[in-house]
């Protein structure tokens, strides 16, 4: 396939739509009007379904990257139940997502978990542990999300503290964007802090 075709594939697989600025950078969205931003605050204000293959889509996609690790700091505010952030984001249908939740994953399996999205629906990927929600209220709560795409591992610690349920390991997806956002809820985020290594 000729390089310009395949430049064309890669930017159709990004996620297409809008472009806003908030937290001091620039994200891609499906939606500017689903959004609120400023300086200080990224604001998800508009549910959106996710449709069929059940995966999430309402999310901002920050337009630095693709990286070969991150850690991702940011203080989050549910407005539901739930929010998430993407991890090895390639395209629409291939990236990672932390869901952060009230619920017990023991009780939810769809929330409180790490997800890969390759191709179809969302599977867990991270154990069913039992135990509290990470987002037991919504005051803001500081959230530190870490991806080493050469070593596969994902791990999301809430006000400090993390489980089994928030940890996993995947080998396929080596580099991406990372994103902010929500399954199908509203909420917003703030104090956003990134240390990527860029990929090579």
């Amino acid at each position: 396939m000729p390089r310009i075709a395949l430049l064309l594939v890669f930017s159709v697989g990004l996620l297409a739509g809008d472009t806003i600025t908030a937290l001091g950078h620039k994200w891609s969205v499906r939606n500017a009007a689903d959004w609120k931003a400023s300086a200080d605050t990224l604001e998800l204000a508009v549910k959106s379904e996710p449709g069929t293959p059940r995966r999430p889509h309402q999310f901002a996609i920050l337009d630095d990257g693709p990286f070969d690790a991150v850690t991702i700091g940011v203080d989050v505010k549910r407005y539901g139940k739930s929010l998430l952030l993407v991890v090895a984001y390639q395209d629409e249908s291939h990236y990672n997502y932390v869901h952060i939740s009230v619920d017990d994953p023991a009780r939810q399996p769809v929330h409180n978990g790490i997800f890969h999205v390759f191709g179809g629906e969302r599977v867990r990927i991270s154990p069913l542990e039992g135990g509290p929600g990470v987002l037991p209220t919504n005051e803001w709560t500081p959230v530190k999300v870490s991806w080493n795409g050469k070593t596969g591992e994902v791990v999301c610690h809430a006000d400090g503290k993390t489980s089994g349920a928030m940890r996993a390991v995947d080998l396929s997806l080596k580099h991406g964007k990372i994103g902010l956002g929500s399954f199908n809820e509203t909420g917003a985020f703030r104090n956003l802090k990134i240390t990527p290594t860029y990929r090579k």
